[in-house]
């Protein structure tokens, strides 16, 4: 990957914007490819995909209308804010609270620029689309034909808008865009449920966990309805991947919970991450990275249960 991010490079320098080479360098800068996700080095990976996103930035500037490059660079900030940037946070712990608040500041920024640039692949799409997500949600797709292919564009516009809410719940302009998110994510789970082997279903759980006025699950369903996006996932994964437990971990809660429910708790949640750093990481290794990136975080999240749930 890096040698063909270099030759990338050169291409930008050498050829005058919107020529051939440099549409032709874009469509394989935005290709999909496990080159990454089954590398064994997460650190190598951090390293070289800050270059790789400003690359494509750089193609943006020549090519602003090329819906899978715009999709490309959506989900690599994304991944990388997740990856590596909000998990830096959890790794550090509150303890210390000025690094950590930094570094979520700093994911809250990438996932921001993410979503606009899902945004405006969606305007390249459904004409005005985006607009229609902010104004009125619910039928912001009433009077457009949805694929199949549409859904990583549709999980990924949800993943980031998300994940920037969930990071800047003190941001106005940003709270109110829940509806949108939801409908993004249901339109895809509609298309193709089990999409990318319960990527979906993950997304879910964090969105069915929310508040009911928030567009959560109903509270005494909740439990059965994470559960429910739980199994699912880990059945189409095979219980390859760490990240289903990790995100039912992530998802216990103890408030309005009576601390004698506390140790039931906290069990479950140790248990879940406990299961997360049993995978293998080789036992599916197009998506060893992704394991191993997770399961830093499990580790984390074990690390700092007692700030989760206290003892």
């Amino acid at each position: 990957m890096l040698a063909r991010l270099a030759l990338l490079g050169a291409l930008v320098l050498a050829a005058p914007a919107c020529s051939m080479a440099t549409k032709l360098a874009a469509g394989a800068l935005s290709a999909p490819g496990d080159t990454f996700t089954s590398d064994d080095d997460p650190e190598l990976v951090r390293k070289a995909i800050p270059f790789g996103l400003k690359l494509q930035e750089s193609f943006l500037a020549s090519l602003p209308k090329d819906g899978k490059l715009l999709l490309s660079a959506c989900s690599g900030f994304t991944g990388y804010a997740y990856a590596f940037v909000e998990t830096d946070a959890e790794v550090l712990g509150e303890e210390h609270h000025d690094e950590v608040k930094a570094l979520r500041a700093e994911a809250l920024s990438l996932y921001v620029r993410a979503r606009d640039y899902c945004l405006r692949a969606l305007d390249v799409r459904f004409k005005g689309v985006s607009e229609r997500l902010y104004r009125s949600p619910k039928t912001a797709f009433a009077k457009v034909k949805l694929k199949k292919d549409d859904v990583p564009l549709l999980y990924w516009s949800a993943a980031s808008w998300g994940s920037a809410i969930s990071l800047g719940l003190d941001r106005v302009e940003l709270i109110g865009d829940f509806p949108a998110v939801r409908v993004l994510a249901d339109e895809a789970m509609r298309l193709d449920p089990d999409w990318n082997r319960g990527a979906l279903y993950e997304l879910m759980m964090t969105l069915d966990s929310l508040p009911e006025a928030m567009g959560g699950a109903a509270p005494n369903k909740r439990d059965a309805v994470l559960k429910g996006h739980f199994d699912r996932a880990v059945a189409l994964q095979q219980g390859l991947s760490p990240g289903p437990y990790v995100s039912m971990a992530e998802h216990i809660d103890i408030a309005d919970k009576d601390p004698s429910e506390y140790p039931k708790l906290r069990e479950a949640y140790t248990k879940l991450l406990e299961q997360a750093l049993a995978i293998d990481p080789n036992k599916d290794k197009s998506n060893r990275l992704v394991t191993l990136v997770t399961q830093r975080r499990a580790r984390a999240m074990l690390e700092h249960i007692d700030t989760k749930i206290p003892k």
